[in-house]
């Protein structure tokens, strides 16, 4: 049961990475755009027709690339996303 979760798990990771991607949106209060980071995956390859052993260390390879993707943009985003709201807090100061 839990190799075939494994299984199921690393093929659906085959040849994804994921990346950052800046997001741009109208903020109305304080008339300007706002930007934000969010995490995109992309598919770069597709595994199909495995069978020997050397397809194992190639599945093995991908779900480690797209898991070290994933640490490494998850960072970026989390870094830029407080780049940007102290940028926000510069330029939109509320005066309630």
């Amino acid at each position: 049961m839990k190799r075939t979760a494994l299984a199921a798990l690393v093929l659906s990771l085959a040849g994804c990475v994921v990346v950052p991607q800046t997001v741009y949106r109208p903020h109305p209060e304080c008339r300007t755009v706002e930007r934000s980071m969010e995490l995109q995956a992309v598919q770069v390859a597709w595994i199909s027709g495995c069978s020997n052993e050397g397809c194992a260390v190639l599945l093995a390879a991908a779900g480690v690339t797209a898991a070290a993707s994933a640490v490494v943009s998850g960072s970026i985003v989390v870094v830029g996303n407080f780049v940007y709201w102290l940028e926000r807090q510069g330029r939109c100061a509320h005066t309630s």
